[in-house]
């Protein structure tokens, strides 16, 4: 598992690598709250991701929700596997599914 945060000009990227699971709950926190804080727009990079169990996905929908509530643009960037699909999609979380959501 990797987690990288790019802090590009215009725009912040997460890129999750690999699984992402419950025990990297405090790292991929720490990360989102370090983009969002950042101001600029937040784009989430799930390409390279093999797997996310629900602690990844409570933390990716709660990333783009405090996104929103700060004025910050939040986009699924890049293609998401389809395997991530599914299982986003199983847990009730396909509003994540390639949508960009902004104030």
């Amino acid at each position: 598992m990797t987690l990288v945060l790019e802090d590009l000009v215009a725009k912040s990227i997460v890129r999750l690598e690999g699984d992402v699971n419950i025990s990297h709950a405090a790292e991929l926190k720490e990360l989102w709250l370090k983009a969002i804080d950042s101001g600029k727009e937040l784009a989430v990079c799930l390409d390279s991701t093999t797997d996310l169990d629900i602690t990844a996905l409570q933390l990716l929908y709660a990333a783009q929700h405090h996104a929103i509530c700060a004025g910050v643009a939040f986009s699924v960037e890049g293609a998401i596997p389809v395997e991530i699909g599914a299982v986003m999609a199983d847990a009730g979380f396909e509003i994540l599914l390639g949508a960009k959501a902004e104030r």
